[in-house]
């Protein structure tokens, strides 16, 4: 549809009486089957799907506001607004509106829900009575007037019709004259009395009666009446803090005088709403909803005039970035740009979406690398608001962009780079800015929001990028405050002791804090990269040290760490916890913290009860043997005990299967003579081809009388086919630790090969050994993959 006059914004009011947008498409009034009736019909202007579908009741109150607004309530607390983009489709729809309910379109409102009470109360006043007569605008009026308007707020309609009354004859601001009389007098009485009719008035929630009030002649009056709050012993001054403290600072000249006239607008009913109003009671918490919607829509009118202005932005972001700009003008930029941004959240999806584009295209991220690496603590944390707009907005633009600038930069100051050393350097005791740039940093690493670009590379690009250029920035201060010597003759005692390099203090202990929750977020979401970066660098190892900070909070960081690594059931990951025997840091963390019960117990319980539960085996075989005895004392929880049940029943499992491959081993001479014989009785009983069948005995014969020589020499001492254990005993390939099954003999590996080749070649034993052959398979020594350590 081509028709502008019906394009509309559909808003709805939440729960905190924000409103939230709901799209944009164009509307029509039309009879819908379904709801039988004429009704307020929204179709998307993207795809024509419905937006609205609202039947125009006769008894709903509609209003209309500030020419192209349109408001009412669908059912208790749910409001609905359609914004139209011109005045005449406003009128248009609001005629249409009026027909159907019978009213007059000059009216802003249609009516007010009102009780069946008030129904009968006021059912014999004629329609034609649409105002209430007021008292004369006079000084000793005012405390008539004011009682007025007091009485008013409980009754929807009467409340329509002071309103009505009050924008007859510009009675408001007569009113607003009489302030200036009293002031000058100084009739406190008077003073008191306007406070609570100005206080009235505004609770009338008339979009009609805003405009009035808040333009340029009226506003600083209404602010001076309200300065006189009978409750106060003395009267603020907010006048005084809004045309003396309160400075207006345009940091590039604005040319557009409207424009200028709607920031001032803007801020000085926000500052009524927000400072000088009293916080609304349960009763009076919907008499504002109409002021959220002026200050809301102010907003929108603001934001899309500066953006439509390319001469001012452009010049905003030319001296943003221009090395030559002082600290303070550059300060007030970046103050700028943050309530600019902070702004665009009143914008609908698709316009926000031009925005934060307009804003990259005019060169933001690079603005931001230069003001967030400032001295200045209120630039930067300026900077980091700004930075957080735009993450949120879209990670994949910044994530572009900071690949992009690799190309053009030193590693040091890539903007990842620049965020990540602010982080780390944050001078506040609490690190409130090192936790917000942190949870920034864990959306930009995220593959859950790196959408499949065209190339389908983002991921794969941008994690190698980061774990190449970023990764070792990251870990510094925890690599820096976990040194040790490797060589040194207390290395073994390194994970008992808080390392002398580290300064171990509260704020230390938090950043390494962050530092780990983050390293925790990449074990679990980027499998590849990051297990590279902890075998090379030995991070587990290093991060352990920690498991006996004074801080807990700091142990419990990195006992989740290794709980995370646990978790993945990786077996690169166990045989090096197991080959650094990292698990002696856990259990010596657990002994010294005793008999307390407390959250670091549980949580070192937690994580070999994970492992005995899920049964992985080669860390189960590592824990009791090496360390069973420490740990058998500990009878609170059986979690021990099952460890030890668990690595028994692997070594029985496994003793009973290579006794039973010993004994098949040893009886291979018996079936093989039988085999013989077998083959020598079927030559006699049966006519079969005689050249195929020495083609095939000559073949495995060989073959057999091979091996037999090799089993000869190797076991002449004994004539048996098993010899000695060999002395590394290999892994199953269940349980990769050596240590599991040092008490088994195992056959040299020699003696085995031999007669096992001859049997399998063999032609004609396929279908009386096949189990055979799949049991000898899964069990084979030459299959059986050996521990590195």
């Amino acid at each position: 549809m081509s028709d502008t006059r019906r394009r509309v914004k559909v808003y709805t009011l939440n729960e905190d009486r924000q409103w939230d947008d709901r799209g944009t498409g164009h509307v029509s009034s039309t009879f819908v089957e379904r709801l039988k009736g004429i009704s307020l019909l929204v179709r998307a202007e993207s795809d024509a799907s419905v937006l609205l579908e609202s039947k125009i009741s006769p008894n709903t109150a509609y209003q209309k506001q500030q020419d192209t607004l349109i408001v009412w309530s669908e059912a208790d607390n749910y409001d609905l607004a359609l914004s139209f983009q011109e005045k005449a489709g406003c009128d248009e729809i609001w005629e249409k509106i009026c027909q159907v309910q019978g009213k007059d379109p000059a009216l802003d409102i249609t009516q007010d829900p009102i009780d069946e009470s008030e129904e009968e109360r006021f059912e014999e006043i004629p329609e034609t009575s649409h105002l209430v007569e007021l008292p004369h605008c006079e000084l000793s009026c005012l405390e008539e007037i004011a009682d007025l308007v007091t009485s008013v707020l409980s009754s929807p309609i009467r409340r329509e019709k002071l309103a009505l009354a009050l924008m007859s004859e510009d009675y408001l601001k007569k009113l607003l004259g009489l302030f200036r009389v009293c002031e000058d007098l100084d009739n406190r009485e008077g003073l008191h009395h306007l406070y609570e009719i100005v206080r009235g008035v505004l609770f009338l929630n008339k979009a009609a009666l805003f405009e009035v009030m808040f333009s340029d002649d009226c506003i600083m009056d209404v602010v001076g009446c309200l300065e006189y709050d009978p409750a106060l012993v003395q009267p603020k001054r907010h006048r005084e803090f809004l045309t003396k403290t309160a400075k207006f600072k345009e940091v590039i000249p604005i040319t557009d005088s409207e424009l200028r006239q709607k920031i001032h607008q803007t801020y000085r009913v926000q500052y009524i709403q927000d400072i000088i109003l009293p916080t609304p009671s349960v009763f009076e918490e919907n008499f504002l909803s109409t002021l959220n919607s002026f200050i809301f829509f102010n907003k929108v009118e603001i934001v899309s005039m500066l953006q439509e202005d390319e001469k001012f932005l452009t010049e905003v972001f030319a001296q943003l970035t221009d090395e030559g700009t002082d600290d303070s003008k550059r300060r007030e930029l970046v103050n700028f740009v943050k309530e600019f941004c902070a702004f665009s959240q009143t914008l609908q999806p698709q316009n926000r979406d031009a925005f934060f584009k307009t804003l990259a295209n005019l060169g933001i991220l690079p603005a931001l690398e230069i003001v967030m690496g400032m001295d200045d603590l209120q630039v930067r944390a300026a900077a980091t608001d700004i930075f957080s707009y735009l993450v949120e907005f879209s990670p994949s633009m910044v994530r572009e962009f900071v690949m992009q600038e690799l190309q053009q930069t030193d590693d040091d100051v890539l903007l990842i780079n620049v965020v990540i050393k602010q982080m780390i350097c944050d001078s506040d005791p609490e690190l409130g800015g090192a936790v917000q740039l942190m949870g920034l940093l864990r959306t930009l690493i995220d593959p859950e929001n790196m959408l499949a670009s065209i190339n389908k590379t983002e991921k794969t690009e941008f994690l190698s990028f980061f774990y190449k250029y970023c990764m070792q920035v990251l870990t510094a201060p925890l690599l820096a405050n976990t040194a040790h010597d490797k060589n040194s003759k207390d290395f073994q005692e390194a994970a008992t002791k808080i390392n002398p390099v580290c300064p171990d203090n509260f704020q230390t202990a938090q950043l390494l804090a962050l530092i780990l929750e983050l390293l925790t977020f990449c074990v679990e979401h980027h499998t590849y990269h990051i297990k590279t970066y902890i075998m090379n660098k030995d991070l587990l190892r290093r991060v352990l040290v920690l498991m006996n900070s004074k801080h807990t909070f700091l142990a419990l960081c990195a006992l989740r760490f290794m709980r995370r690594i646990i978790g993945l059931k990786d077996e690169y990951y166990n045989r090096y916890i197991i080959k650094g025997n990292l698990f002696e840091p856990v259990i010596n963390a657990l002994l010294d913290n005793g008999t307390r019960y407390n959250l670091l117990n549980s949580a070192i319980v937690e994580l070999f009860e994970f492992i005995r539960v899920e049964d992985i085996k080669t860390l189960i075989a590592h824990i009791v043997e090496n360390f069973y005895k420490a740990l058998e004392p500990i009878e609170y929880v059986q979690t021990f005990k099952g460890l030890k049940g668990r690595y028994e029943q692997e070594k029985d499992r496994q003793s009973h299967k290579l006794t039973r491959y010993r004994r098949e081993a040893r009886s291979m001479d018996d079936d093989e003579e039988l085999w013989f014989n077998e083959d020598e009785d079927d030559d006699e009983a049966e006519a079969v081809d005689k050249s195929r069948m020495e083609d095939d005995y000559s073949d495995g014969y060989g073959k057999y009388m091979e091996a037999k020589k090799a089993g000869a020499t190797n076991g002449a001492n004994n004539g048996k086919v098993a010899a000695l254990p060999p002395t590394s005993p290999p892994a199953t390939p269940n349980n990769s630790s050596a240590a599991s099954v040092k008490t088994v003999a195992l056959p040299a590996s020699p003696v085995v090969k031999a007669p096992l080749v001859g049997l399998v070649d063999y032609p004609d034993d396929e279908d009386e050994d096949e189990e055979d052959e799949e049991e000898e398979e899964e069990q084979s020594p030459r299959k059986r993959p050996r521990l590195s350590s």
